[in-house]
């Protein structure tokens, strides 16, 4: 068994995008310099992600997923959270779910980002069946993290676009809970009345509780952000953060690599400047005992 008890240890299952700063090119040192020890499963691999970029090469590992489970099983591996992304087809899904079974242990803590969509679309590569597909994984989740646009695909409902009221979205999230998971980070949620602000609301399904947390908007399309949020919260809770103050610093640390990038004029296409934060960032979450 692998499984140092003062060190925890993430199973991250997303693509790999060579160029572009996401997936897993921030996932992984998000979570190393919060001192957490992350394991990886690439779905695909690109050279660059798929925003703003043409031309790019992408290769499928779906066929290498199940192979990887069997001999990690074999090693009895055990990990404190299995953290899934971008997943490109319904076979990757069905998949996943097969993981969650064979890999999750009574305390292992499953988030699931359902990538799939955003500004009220479904991405392109998608068959028009994968949200509700995304769904159903959803139900083996402790966690999940839609934006407003995935949360309306698994739902069924047409895309409203905001801004919406306080009860809006407790419906929204609570229907969201009805999935399965615990807890419901609702990213891109901005209400009537605070139009110049966005952020975050997270229904936690036990104590009926809903937390909202939120920042000034900046213009502009920044690639990335989703999981560099969804990365630093997971490495925030993990490391005995409560929930409001791990929303906080995940959208404090998100905020600030976007100002960064702003400031320097650089070609949004190719991520935000999150790297000149690390450092502080994994000072400030290895405070917490």
């Amino acid at each position: 068994m692998h499984r140092d008890k003062q060190q925890k240890k993430v199973l991250a299952v997303h693509d790999i995008s060579c160029i572009g700063r996401c997936s897993l090119t921030v996932a992984l040192p998000i979570l190393s310099v919060a001192s957490i020890e992350t394991a990886i499963i690439p779905t695909s691999i690109l050279s660059t992600h798929t925003g703003g970029f043409s031309g790019f090469t992408f290769r499928d590992l779906t066929d290498d997923i199940l192979p990887v489970i069997d001999h990690w099983q074999s090693l009895s591996l055990e990990f404190d959270s299995i953290y899934t992304g971008y997943l490109g087809s319904i076979k990757q899904l069905d998949i996943i779910s097969t993981l969650f079974s064979r890999l999750k242990q009574a305390d292992t803590l499953i988030f699931v980002d359902p990538v799939m969509g955003d500004h009220g679309k479904l991405y392109t590569n998608f068959s028009a069946d994968f949200p509700s597909k995304m769904a159903k994984l959803c139900k083996h989740a402790d966690i999940i993290k839609p934006n407003m646009t995935e949360a309306f695909l698994m739902l069924d409902e047409p895309y409203i676009e905001g801004p919406y009221t306080k009860d809006y979205i407790e419906s929204i999230v609570k229907r969201l809970a009805q999935l399965g998971p615990k807890l419901v980070i609702l990213t891109g949620v901005y209400l009537t009345g605070n139009e110049n602000q966005i952020g975050v609301a997270a229904y936690q399904q036990q104590s009926d509780n809903i937390i909202y947390r939120f920042a000034d908007k900046i213009d502009g399309v920044y690639h990335g952000t989703g999981d560099i949020f969804a990365s630093t919260l997971l490495a925030a809770l993990l490391n005995n953060q409560p929930l409001g103050e791990a929303i906080s610093i995940a959208i404090a640390f998100t905020v600030n690599s976007i100002k960064r990038t702003k400031a320097a004029q650089t070609d949004v296409r190719y991520g935000v400047n999150f790297e000149a934060g690390l450092a502080e960032l994994g000072l400030l979450l290895q405070t917490k005992d």
